[in-house]
Order: structure tokens, then C-alpha cells, then sequence
């Protein structure tokens, strides 16, 4: 095996074993067995891109507004308000990792 290899493997087991992963991976657990909620965090997902990729910016502030009102009522479910904060804990220690290899967040 190579070197590149056994620090992949490396690198591999240290994320499983990471908190941070462990608590992503139990909230996505929680979010299977909770599918229209799942539909519902990805059809808000799904919005924020679009919103950020195709609103002129005539209506940029205005819709921004509006949607980050509905995202923050929503955000009132416990378990939406669980899982979003895991997976973003999660993608920050990703992250921080990039950022102390001196390298860029993708």
C-alpha cells in the first residue's frame, strides 16, 4: 500500500471517528425515518440555490428576506433545527481542516 493510500485510510478513520461525523451521521438516521421532512430541507436547499443563482438584483433583498424568514420559522422544528446544525458543524471541522492545510474551502 502506498503512502498516499495509508494516509487516505488514515484520513478516513479520523472523520468516522470524528464527533462531528458521528452526530451528521445520527441526525441522517433520524431524517430516513423522516422522509417528507427530508423532502422539505431539500426543497429549501434546492430554493436558496436557486435564489442566489437566478434573482435579479432588483429582487435579490426582497426575496432573500422572505426566505430567510420562512428557513428561520421552519428552524422551529427541533429535529430540521438538529440536523441542519450537525451537518453544518460537520462541514465546518471539514473546513478548518482545509483551512490549516493552507488550502481553500471548496
Amino acid at each position: 500500500m502506498s503512502r498516499v493510500e495509508t494516509a487516505l485510510e488514515e484520513l478516513i478513520a479520523a472523520v468516522i471517528a470524528s464527533e462531528e461525523y458521528r452526530e451528521y451521521d445520527r441526525q441522517k438516521q433520524i431524517m430516513k425515518e423522516q422522509p417528507e421532512l427530508k423532502a422539505q430541507i431539500d426543497r429549501f436547499r434546492q430554493e436558496n440555490f436557486e435564489l442566489q443563482n437566478s434573482v435579479q438584483s432588483d429582487e435579490l433583498f426582497d426575496r432573500t428576506d422572505e426566505f430567510s424568514r420562512r428557513l428561520e420559522e421552519f428552524r422551529k422544528n427541533p429535529l430540521v433545527d438538529a440536523f441542519l446544525n450537525a451537518e453544518l458543524d460537520f462541514q465546518d471541522d471539514s473546513g478548518d481542516q482545509r483551512k490549516n492545510r493552507g488550502g481553500s474551502e471548496l
